[in-house]
């Protein structure tokens, strides 16, 4: 009894030797080749040119950002599977909200006023909206850690001495199956469905407009196709094409683009400076994944597992969960390690309050929210802003009721820092050997996938003049204490003319010509907290 009990388990306790195809790279190809056939495009008319669409008449626009209490949250990211931590199923932890800029958006409870909600202030009237929205999920970048992990167990895998067991034992046959840069169907999901709710939310504006919209992105691919998922939501999918106009900005080098401006900030670019956020979530990695690396080497031979893999790792789950709807690679870590990762993804030493270049970056976009509010033209260009576009007041309208811009992370990251709000900023600088206990910046709830920063202008009381702007990130209501002149508000307000006084101070203090082009070296970090080079 006792041989036949050992020879039962054996194979439960020997390793996995790999595939000859473990770690390769799977790609797949829609339509498949010599799908497309115009020859019988002739079989399938339109709606169109069928008709007999039935009766088509319309309703009232929506305003439930008015009406609707309690308000709609985003809580959950249907229809990805929520992954467990190696903890176990834990429904007070949620993994997802742990992956810092990867995280889908979710709605954030607060930034320190508990009682204040997207729902207009009772009393007030909205007059206009402003928009500044991150595209959706996306594949990784094409240099990026999980491409190389891949590339290295693969590698691997086809040499003598290659096994795993354990938790680690799918890598004998698991594939890399992500592509690089584009939206995951999800990314294209979850921007339409933000382009509903922003309709249902803020329709009713649309009666004041008296010509088409103008929305703007970038012409990166995932930014298009993000702004033309969202129009596609807002508006409707047999017409949006004619319903706005989408103006897209150039992403490229020497480019001003107020959207994309660390392409005009060489600073931002160098590894010192630029890439400084780097180097200090490179210093926080060695300290959190420790454990992680003992526990799971001993499940691998043949390959030596660095605290650079075990990054991969946690972003492979991120990025196989956005891309497949699930990830083997989530339940290898611990919830601490999971709130590690959230930390080593901040963005305060990159595009945050910790980096001398991030304030001079985002303020080409504070200068185009001013020319908005006050319906005054640029007349000076002294940051990202584009000349060209922003001169004509067809491609930079400053009479819309409603204005969409599709950008970055990073971009909205140095653009919070360059409007100032200084409540995120209170728990740094951050430290590299710990995480600060009730910090109050947090990478996922200020810049995840899909992030929407907004800038509601209100009346107070109700009337046609705008009296009132607030500014509400994720559904997280900001408050506005570090603008000159904003005082404390339970519901975030701001007096508009004195918010646009403070924006007028702010810009000034902005040094873009020096922080992004002069030749310095990295300050002290205990000395930035917003995001200029000190003095």
């Amino acid at each position: 009894m006792l041989a036949g009990v050992l020879l039962f388990a054996l194979p439960f306790c020997s390793a996995e030797s790999a595939s000859s195809f473990a770690g390769s790279t799977v790609v797949a190809s829609y339509p498949p080749p010599g799908a497309t056939n115009t020859a019988i495009d002739s079989y399938f008319p339109d709606a169109s040119q069928i008709g007999y669409a039935g009766s088509t008449p319309t309703g009232a626009e929506p305003e439930a950002i008015a009406t609707a209490i309690p308000f709609s949250k985003v809580e959950s990211a249907f229809p990805l599977s929520r992954p467990n931590s190696k903890d176990g199923a834990d429904i007070a932890f949620n993994v997802m909200r742990h992956w810092g800029n990867l995280s889908p958006m979710y709605s954030v409870e607060s930034f320190g006023l508990p009682d204040a909600s997207p729902v207009i202030p009772e009393g007030c009237g909205l007059n206009a909206v402003h928009l500044l929205m991150r595209h959706g999920a996306r594949y990784p970048t094409s240099d990026s850690g999980p491409s190389a992990f891949a590339a290295a167990i693969y590698s691997a895998a086809s040499k003598n001495g290659f096994s795993v067991t354990g938790d680690l034992e799918f890598l004998a046959t698991w594939t890399y199956k992500l592509g690089a840069e584009i939206l995951t169907p999800f990314g294209r999901e979850a921007l339409f469905s933000h382009g509903v709710a922003f309709r249902y939310r803020y329709g009713e504006l649309l009666n004041a407009f008296t010509d088409l919209p103008v929305f703007r992105t970038t012409s990166q691919d995932r930014m298009v196709d993000s702004a033309l998922n969202f129009a596609a939501g807002f508006f409707e999918v047999g017409t949006y094409q004619t319903d706005y106009h989408q103006e897209i900005i150039i992403e490229a080098d020497n480019f001003n683009n107020t959207l994309a401006p660390y392409y005009v900030c060489p600073n931002s670019n160098t590894d010192d400076i630029g890439h400084f956020g780097s180097t200090q979530a490179d210093a926080w990695a060695n300290v959190y994944l420790q454990d992680a690396r003992i526990r799971l080497q001993s499940m691998i031979q043949g390959f030596n597992l660095t605290i650079s893999d075990l990054v991969d790792m946690q972003q492979m789950c991120a990025y196989e969960t956005v891309a497949l709807g699930f990830s083997k690679f989530c339940d290898l870590f611990t919830e601490e390690e999971w709130e590690g990762y959230e930390y080593y993804a901040g963005f305060w030493y990159s595009n945050g309050p910790g980096n001398p270049t991030a304030a001079a970056q985002g303020l080409g976009y504070v200068q185009e929210l001013v020319a908005r509010l006050t319906q005054t033209p640029i007349a000076v260009w002294n940051s990202s802003t584009n000349s060209t576009l922003d001169s004509s007041k067809i491609t930079f309208p400053l009479n819309q009721p409603i204005y969409v811009d599709a950008t970055h992370d990073v971009a909205i990251a140095s653009i919070i820092t360059a409007l100032n709000f200084t409540t995120l900023a209170t728990t740094g600088p951050l430290p590299t050997d710990h995480i600060p206990p009730n910090r109050s910046y947090i990478a996922s709830q200020i810049a995840p996938f899909a992030s929407q920063l907004v800038a509601q202008v209100l009346s107070c009381p109700a009337s046609g003049e705008p009296t009132h702007i607030r500014f509400i990130l994720n559904d997280g209501v900001v408050p506005l204490t570090g603008i000159h002149g904003c005082t404390e508000d339970s519901n975030g307000l701001c007096a508009l003319p004195s918010f646009i006084s403070g924006m007028h101070e702010r810009i000034g203090q902005i040094n873009f010509a020096h922080d992004c082009f002069a030749d310095y070296t990295m300050p002290n970090p205990d000395n930035l907290i917003d995001g200029r080079y000190p003095g």
